[in-house]
């Protein structure tokens, strides 16, 4: 039964309504708009449109379909309605008669689908941090196992200066954790409730649409109806994300098939993501990494489809949004499975570390070595770039090495060069050498692996109420051992949105608060990590939590007081006199119980930003 018959005399053609009909790839939005039709009902049962039983018999029956979409959703494909609406209309009114003609008062088609697409979309999102989180870990146990391994680096497709493999592994952690942020950052804007906007304009009914917005987990309800039912900006942002990571799967994919080639040999591919050739018997084909990199375009080419459809579209609500759809469906599906595949990839393949060592070796990728020996020499760097090009013309004509040539050949070129320059030209040298920070020293390289996989394991996030439990028994723990300052739960609940708390497989393990004074003062308040965890870092990392809070409030001095001042020094603080601190925040130490005996040192952290302070109290 289509939801719009009554102005018609005579119904679409069969032409027409297999072109206009969505139930075929939306009925993936059943259960979501069986969630929506839930909280519509108990919004028109606040209202007086519905009165108490006939609420409760609609969201039985809701929930009764609920059940049967789980159980079997592919059969909703093939109901025969027009789209996911119709079929959810048409199975209630199966269930309690005309009582389900009641649920669409003030509703409209328009904002269901938002508010479905949007479910749906948070919902997915948090399927997909997962597997990013997954392939993440793969590439930090591939950099954990092979952390002494050297592979030439590239530019160009040239051989330009060895890195570690776990170097090559951690560039991609990066990436993939940029693609995490960003989906983090679309869901936190998506996650608002176009719910009771109607068609355009907004419901006749007064409904609670904050209450609504709550009942389903949004942060908030949109605010324009007009932009509620006609924005798509959020499914242009997940393909957005998506297309990006695609890429970075892309380019993870064409550098393994290149290592894994005959030419390179630095790996060698299991069998699972592989396969042979139907006329070579010898051949084991990339075919995993060949469509992860094909398709990536696929998803690069719903994104375009989908800005195309929107580029011109007047407001508010048009047809055509529904392209929205099978674009948005078939990138996540296509971005997940290649997440998995990359995944099964990085779990299985076996690495020729001898012939990645020889080859790093190769191509003389000690030469700008060899530049910045005759730097600190005293030559110039211009003037050494190019002494070292002659030099490997010369080697190149040796069909040797620059390791090999001999001090005479060098002392004809650079008479400034000694015995010791062979020192800098052994592979290790160079690897040593790059000890910048983000660089690939082997000392570098071990301490960003450690730092990811603590973020692999540890999430640093705001605080919500369901953590109430969990920060009272932290702060209550570390009061009882004299290091915090008491805090009454109600305190707490009233304060939650000042909280940030470290979460490890789920359960929280640190807390830390961020109170602003009237005057634009700050201080950190409560800051103590769970002591029977066996993960470490959580301490380190709530602390940079708040500074970077603290840089966003544009606050100008980090100042704490802690009796751990090598663990603060680490982070960056220095000593600083207690009489630095201003008369309100000391004022507060007089219901500290260590007051006589007070034994905290004062330490400061400037953020190179104008104008406020910050207080630090801790335990890390």
């Amino acid at each position: 039964m289509a939801l719009w018959g009554g102005r018609f005399a005579a119904g679409p053609d069969a032409a027409f309504q297999q072109f206009n009909d969505s139930l075929p790839f939306d009925y993936v939005l059943a259960e979501q708009d069986i969630t929506g039709s839930k909280a519509w009902a108990n919004a028109l049962h606040k209202v007086g449109v519905l009165n108490h039983d006939e609420c409760l018999q609609l969201q039985q029956a809701l929930n009764e379909l609920l059940s049967e979409v789980r159980e079997d959703p592919a059969a909703v494909a093939v109901g025969g309605d027009e789209d996911i609406h119709s079929f959810v209309e048409a199975a209630l009114i199966a269930k309690v008669g005309d009582l389900a003609k009641k649920l669409h008062t003030g509703r409209s088609r328009n904002d269901q689908v938002a508010t479905d697409l949007r479910l749906w979309c948070r919902e997915q999102a948090g399927v997909l941090q997962q597997s990013l989180k997954q392939t993440q870990q793969a590439l930090l146990n591939l950099a954990q196992r092979e952390k002494d391994t050297v592979i030439p680096g590239y530019t160009h497709l040239q051989r330009a200066q060895p890195v570690l493999l776990a170097h090559w592994c951690l560039a991609y952690v990066e990436m993939l954790q940029r693609d995490s942020d960003r989906l983090q950052d679309a869901t936190d804007r998506l996650n608002k409730s176009p719910l009771g906007c109607g068609a355009l304009a907004g419901t006749a009914y007064a409904v609670d649409r904050e209450a609504i917005a709550s009942e389903l987990g949004f942060s908030e309800a949109t605010r324009n109806s007009l932009d509620s039912v006609s924005d798509r900006d959020f499914v242009v942002e997940l393909l957005s994300t998506a297309s990006l990571s695609m890429l970075h799967l892309s380019r993870l994919a064409e550098d393994l098939i290149f290592y894994n080639s005959g030419e390179a040999g630095f790996i060698e591919l299991a069998d699972n993501v592989t396969s042979g050739s139907s006329l070579m018997p010898q051949k084991k084909n990339p075919d995993a990494l060949e469509l992860v990199r094909g398709k990536s375009g696929r998803v690069v080419g719903s994104l375009t489809g989908l800005m195309m459809t929107l580029k011109a579209l007047p407001l508010a609500y048009n047809k055509d949004m529904q392209e929205d759809k099978e674009g948005l469906f078939d990138a996540f599906t296509t971005w997940q499975a290649s997440l998995a595949m990359v995944t099964s990839t990085l779990n299985g393949l076996t690495v020729n570390q001898e012939a990645c060592r020889k080859s790093a070796q190769g191509g003389y990728a000690n030469a700008t070595e060899l530049a910045d020996y005759m730097v600190s020499k005293g030559i110039p760097f211009r003037q050494a770039h190019h002494n070292v090009g002659e030099l490997v013309q010369q080697a190149i004509q040796a069909k040797k090495p620059l390791e090999d040539m001999s001090l005479e050949a060098f002392q004809a070129v650079a008479p400034v060069i000694e015995q010791d320059v062979y020192d800098w030209l052994t592979l290790d040298a160079l690897l040593d050498k790059r000890c910048a920070l983000g660089g690939t020293s082997p000392q570098r390289v071990n301490e960003a692996l450690k730092a990811a996989q603590q973020q692999q394991q540890i999430q640093v996030r705001d605080a919500n109420l369901s953590d109430i439990g969990a920060i009272l028994d932290l702060v209550q723990h570390w009061a009882g051992a004299g290091e915090n300052l008491p805090r009454a739960k109600d305190d707490i609940v009233h304060s939650i949105n000042e909280f940030a708390v470290t979460e490890v497989n789920g359960k929280v393990m640190g807390c830390a608060s961020l109170y602003i004074y009237t005057t634009g003062l700050a201080e950190v308040r409560s800051l103590g990590v769970n002591p029977k965890t066996e993960v470490r870092g959580q301490g380190r990392m709530l602390v940079a939590y708040l500074l970077k809070k603290a840089r966003l409030l544009q606050l100008n001095r980090v100042i704490v007081l802690t009796r751990v001042p090598d663990f603060f020094e680490q982070q960056g603080f220095r000593y600083c006199s207690k009489d630095t601190l201003p008369e309100k925040v000391m004022k507060d130490c007089e219901i500290c119980p260590r007051l006589a005996n007070c034994d905290e040192l004062a330490m400061e952290y400037h953020l190179e930003q104008p104008n406020e302070q910050l207080i630090f109290r801790s335990v890390c």
